[in-house]
């Protein structure tokens, strides 16, 4: 699944459903926590729970509600026999947490017939401050992870303060956070998605923080509004000329499997640049 324009969609809101489903956005988040009310909870599990089995969309994601919280495991319940795509968990203090939802899965999996791991898992991951110190424990094999994800407002309001600086840059310790999310996720072995942009009538603002993301090595940003797709796609697909490079250095590579050091117009090639070449392959669809 490509994840250069995941679009938040309230799940009390079957109207504004319909509009991000069809969107070109390359996964739609069905939201249960942050966009509902506590008195619609049940009433958006339901009405997500009922679309699900109809979406012929790929990409479909869940944002159920956090460990902590009593919707959580009845969120769980209503859509993991609906099999969407992933889960967006929120509120993921550390690796542990997703060992906890990934024995979850598999029961509920399991009850409903479906195949081990059908279910991926992004993980919000720096919303507290005791989240981002445990971003220095992610590392590979974790089980169903396929994304690790920024989060700028909530990390703000753990720690008392706006997340950006007069001007948009963010305030020191929501920047570190936000580079210990690109390091985390790069030992993960999977993508990196950065928080939203929270303004959607500003889209020269959207289009520049897209491309300072996709320049520091976010594969993708979370949406608010389908008016931000095609900027996101802009700044997160790379350029032809990046990809033709890619292809020849893996086509180089393929050609020679054995390889650690080669040539290539007169510049060296390593391994290295052949792990770069596949993720910028990756991200362009190839």
């Amino acid at each position: 699944m490509r994840l250069r324009s995941p679009l938040f969609a309230p799940g009390d809101s079957e109207h504004k459903i319909a509009k991000a489903l069809a969107s070109e956005a390359d996964a739609v988040i069905l939201d249960l926590e942050d966009a509902v009310a506590p008195a619609a909870k049940e009433t958006a599990r339901n009405l997500v729970a009922s679309l699900l089995p109809s979406l012929a969309r790929p990409g479909v994601i869940v944002r159920v509600n956090p460990e902590a919280t009593p919707w959580h495991l009845p969120d769980l319940a209503a859509v993991v026999p609906r099999r969407p795509a992933a889960i967006l968990l929120p509120k993921c203090d550390a690796p542990e947490t997703l060992l906890c939802l990934n024995q979850r899965l598999e029961a509920l999996e399991a009850a409903a017939g479906l195949e081990p791991r059908a279910i991926g898992v992004l993980a919000l991951a720096t919303e507290t401050a005791a989240a981002v110190q445990a971003l220095s424990r992610y590392g590979p094999g974790l089980p169903r992870l396929i994304a690790l994800s920024f989060g700028a407002e909530d990390l703000a309001s753990d720690l008392g303060i706006r997340p950006r600086l007069p001007g948009g840059a963010y305030a020191a310790p929501v920047a570190a956070a936000r580079a210990l999310t690109l390091i985390a996720a790069a030992a993960a072995g999977v993508p990196a998605i950065d928080t939203p942009f929270p303004d959607p009538r500003d889209p020269a603002g959207f289009a520049a923080e897209a491309a300072a993301a996709a320049a520091d090595g976010f594969s993708g940003k979370y949406l608010i509004h389908p008016n931000q797709v095609l900027p996101a796609h802009t700044a997160f697909t790379p350029s032809p000329e990046r990809i033709r490079w890619a292809e020849a250095v893996a086509d180089l590579f393929a050609a020679h499997p054995g390889a650690g050091v080669l040539a290539m117009d007169g510049a060296m090639i390593d391994r290295p640049h052949h792990r770069l070449a596949l993720r910028i392959l990756a991200a362009a669809g190839r």
